[in-house]
């Protein structure tokens, strides 16, 4: 089947032509190409279908019932070709083009929105593809080609990858209101390693820095429950479940007190990624140069 498509895409649109007009000269002069061309692919596409799709009539010719079979199903297909034409087209304008950018859940309350907002001053009618999910599958989908730019933390550092740190995100250890700890402001990491924390799924960026932190202050974390999304987290934190290192709220949270980690440096780096040697289209040019400047504001203050 393959093969038969690749014998027969470059003669659709000849075949096309000399259907419509029923007549091997005059397509020839409309599609400006020399009647001898036109009469051997046309000869040739019968051949290679091994049906009679033209009935001759001197200069004129008539489509035969298999050649209206086929004439149906090439206009579908060419029609099909050119509203994919049209799309990628009107994706790389510069002026209503499209990006398909993906970012953190942790971002999409504020820092994603008002960075849409930012760019769409300048850039009114350009579109977005979103896509909100974690690190690593945005990653997936930056190399399958689905998404032209993603906001992610850690940086990632591939070979196959370029990444450009954006920010920093203070973490805090977030404790229930009436926990023991929730007279303080400020508390070293190593003081939590008794408490059960909750926390992001395996795979997760922020699970992975987590980790990293509770090792570097001396201890594994016990783990009380394993989710999908920071605000839940803090939600199971407000009912009692643990505490949780997690970056701050988009809006301050009852029943939870959030504590300035002093020791081990808790934060996490905010970067864009992008893949080596993906061309770029105008308005995703345009968007990666306007992200590329809000380096060191990227987050809300």
């Amino acid at each position: 089947m393959a093969e038969m498509s690749k014998v027969l895409a470059p003669r659709l649109a000849y075949f096309a032509g000399v259907a419509r007009t029923e007549h091997v000269t005059r397509a020839a002069q409309e599609m400006n190409v020399p009647q001898s061309t036109l009469s051997r692919s046309m000869a040739r596409l019968e051949q290679d279908l091994g049906v009679d799709l033209f009935a001759r009539h001197g200069r004129t010719v008539s489509l035969t019932p298999a050649g209206r079979t086929f004439l149906a199903s090439v206009e579908r297909a060419l029609a099909e070709v050119e509203r994919a034409a049209e799309e990628v087209r009107a994706d790389a304008d510069p002026a209503t083009g499209k990006v398909a950018f993906g970012f953190l859940h942790t971002m999409g309350a504020e820092t994603v929105p008002g960075l849409l907002q930012a760019f769409r001053a300048d850039h009114p009618r350009v579109r977005f593809s979103l896509v909100q999910n974690y690190g690593e599958a945005m990653l997936e989908r930056l190399r399958a080609g689905e998404l032209d730019l993603c906001l992610t933390s850690p940086v990632p550092d591939a070979p196959d990858l370029v990444a450009r740190r954006l920010d920093e995100q203070k973490l805090r250890l977030v404790v229930p209101a009436d926990h023991s700890l929730a007279g303080r402001r400020r508390i070293r990491l190593a003081e939590a390693a008794d408490e059960m924390f909750v926390t992001l799924e395996p795979g997760y960026g922020l699970r992975r820095i987590t980790d990293d932190l509770c090792q570097e202050a001396g201890f594994k974390p016990r783990i009380a429950f394993e989710g999908e999304e920071a605000e839940t987290l803090r939600g199971l934190v407000a009912a009692g479940l643990g505490v949780a290192l997690l970056p701050p709220p988009a809006v301050p949270r009852p029943g939870v007190v959030e504590l300035t980690v002093t020791a081990p440096r808790a934060a996490r780096e905010i970067g864009v990624a992008w893949l080596e040697g993906h061309p770029d289209t105008p308005p995703v040019a345009a968007f990666k140069r306007f992200l590329l400047s809000r380096r060191g504001s990227l987050l809300p203050t």
